[in-house]
């Protein structure tokens, strides 16, 4: 696993998978998520500001690990290189993708939802893969079934994970962290409210 991507994923329990609708936000976001501990941050790449929201978050919190999210293609990938992205994740894997991964030389947190498609990566040089929807496509009970077989596979489940459910996902013996859309959701984005943010994410960084 690339090392990057290994600390990504090993750094706190869970990853925060943030929509950012207003670059003003993204600032005082990142200062409340690493206050509250939590220095890895899937910016998904679903608004305008997206990508200048990665280069702001880096300025306020030079420590944190800035993965782009929602990289569906090879452009959406060269633009998370060219705006600083340490890593990238997918909501699904293709060929292409992972070739692209390759040629930009930043690593990939490649999406996948069944047995076959996780064997797929892995033939293509992944330890690792992002599970989506995690609760729509089998849930715990799912990764579970998968830890027997595919025990040397990382998983970072996400989709459909609440505060009270992500620790029996981390209890998977295949789990070894889950993205989170709860720490920072847009309600609270919209409202400024950065003190729960902070008390959100300092409760996830203590989840076993």
């Amino acid at each position: 696993m690339h090392p990057v991507l290994k600390e990504a994923l090993e750094r706190s329990p869970v990853i925060p998978v943030l929509v950012i609708p207003e670059i003003s936000m993204a600032a005082p976001l990142a200062e409340a998520l690493a206050s509250g501990g939590l220095t890895v941050f899937e910016i998904t790449l679903r608004t305008e500001c997206a990508l200048d929201a990665m280069i702001a978050m880096k300025k306020a919190v030079p420590h944190a690990l800035i993965g782009a999210g929602t990289v569906t293609n090879t452009r959406r990938m060269s633009d998370a290189k060219e705006y600083g992205a340490d890593f990238v994740v997918s909501p699904g894997s293709t060929c292409e993708l992972w070739a692209a991964s390759e040629v930009n030389q930043i690593p990939v947190l490649p999406g996948f939802s069944t047995a076959s498609e996780a064997m797929r990566l892995m033939e293509l040089g992944s330890l690792c893969g992002k599970f989506f929807p995690a609760e729509a496509s089998g849930g715990v009970e799912y990764l579970k079934s998968l830890s027997g077989p595919l025990p040397q596979f990382s998983i970072c489940p996400t989709g459909g994970i609440k505060a009270d459910t992500a620790s029996n996902y981390l209890a998977c013996p295949n789990v070894v962290c889950v993205g989170g859309s709860w720490i920072a959701p847009a309600d609270l984005l919209a409202a400024g409210d950065y003190s729960e943010i902070e008390e959100r994410a300092r409760h996830a960084t203590s989840l076993v």
